[in-house]
């Protein structure tokens, strides 16, 4: 029994967690399979000895601030770090969300939307998808004109389905909703698509981002918002101050400079991503198309089933058979050649058994 209870609203709320456990191949969380490169290692193992550890880091990360918006052509007004693009997307609630406003999402997709704006105290409301897991633009206006949102969440390429939102939902959002619409783009760069080009001044759209995945770095959690400059300066009202420790940024800042060498890396990742929905599209599965680094699939009535077998071989993927919409459903994470061929066949020495298994189950 707890000494002293938490706030009523957040009773029925419990913490969002991923499995670890001890595996051969782990494609449950769609970090990159590639380590970064031998030069940023030594880069940010030199920038230690560079660090005045008795002194608070610069507390605005301004020379990483600048360069983000090299990369992105903005200027570093435009730009807000925190640690991980989770932080950002919890600043961004504080900010405009709150006790008598509602945020908007559209289920299937990333989890934490919902999960941070029930902490920040707002009312989460969802429009829904298709059965295919696209989303229609009716659908984006009707919701969002229905319940006028403080905060549209958009997720693109969206987690767990895999699919990039089509420019028509996007405006569809834009122009529906009196309140902020934030794109999520952890998965952007493997993707054609991105909403960068959205953002302006005289537009409430702002554009996250992640150096978890394509810049090999989840274990540095280190995430940014591009957006207006008055959104920006809302964003640090809320921010905890000295939010980035010195290291950080400068493991930030040295990634920058790898840009080659990380878009090679996405390249491999889709290649390989190609290749495992073409070998998954030849078994009894539903696959859908990805536009991210990992891949949804379906075993009929046997979701649960199929992720501890594969588990038994020591394969983790993620399960989300579980999450709404998403019945029997799994995610796996393109991992490296090596990986995904022991995935493909793992899955292919478990698939009949538990299949069959769920067969009988129905009889």
């Amino acid at each position: 029994m707890a000494i002293y209870p938490k706030r009523d609203d957040l009773r029925e709320l419990s913490g969002y967690h991923s499995p670890q456990v001890s595996v051969k191949v782990r494609l449950n969380t769609n970090e990159s399979p590639i380590a970064p490169p031998t030069d940023f290692v030594e880069a940010v193992s030199a920038a230690v000895h560079e660090v005045q550890w008795n002194r608070y880091p610069d507390r605005t990360a301004t020379a990483l601030r600048q360069d983000i918006a090299a990369l992105h052509g903005v200027s570093a007004d435009n730009v807000f770090v925190a640690n991980g693009s989770n932080e950002v997307l919890q600043s961004l609630l504080l900010a405009y969300s709150g006790a008598g406003r509602k945020v908007v999402t559209f289920e299937p997709t990333y989890q934490l939307h919902s999960h941070i704006a029930r902490i920040a105290g707002a009312t989460v409301v969802s429009g829904q998808r298709n059965a295919d897991f696209t989303l229609d633009a009716a659908e984006v206006r009707r919701v969002c004109a229905e319940h006028e949102p403080s905060v549209t969440f958009l997720c693109s390429p969206n987690n767990p389905t895999g699919l990039a939102e089509s420019p028509d939902v996007l405006r569809a959002a834009i122009e529906s909703t009196p309140g902020i619409v934030l794109v999520d783009e952890a998965y952007a760069q493997f993707s054609p698509h991105s909403a960068l080009e959205l953002v302006r001044e005289d537009a409430r759209v702002a554009v996250s981002r992640t150096y978890s995945k394509t810049w090999s770095m989840a274990a540095a959690r280190l995430g940014y918002l591009v957006a207006p400059t008055w959104m920006i300066a809302d964003l640090e009202i809320v921010a905890l101050p000295y939010r980035l420790d010195a290291l950080k940024q400068a493991a930030g800042r040295a990634a920058l400079r790898y840009v080659k060498q990380m878009e090679a890396a996405v390249r491999e990742v889709v290649t390989q991503r190609e290749r495992l929905v073409a070998a998954m599209a030849k078994l009894p599965l539903t696959v859908w198309p990805s536009d991210a680094n990992f891949i949804l699939f379906r075993p009929a009535g046997a979701g649960r089933a199929l992720w501890q077998a594969l588990l038994d071989q020591s394969v983790l993927v993620r399960d989300c058979s579980s999450w709404q919409g998403l019945t029997d459903c799994l995610r796996v994470t393109v991992g490296t050649a090596e990986e995904n061929d022991a995935f493909l066949a793992a899955l292919q020495s478990a698939l009949p058994f538990v299949l069959q298994s769920a067969l009988q189950a129905r009889d």
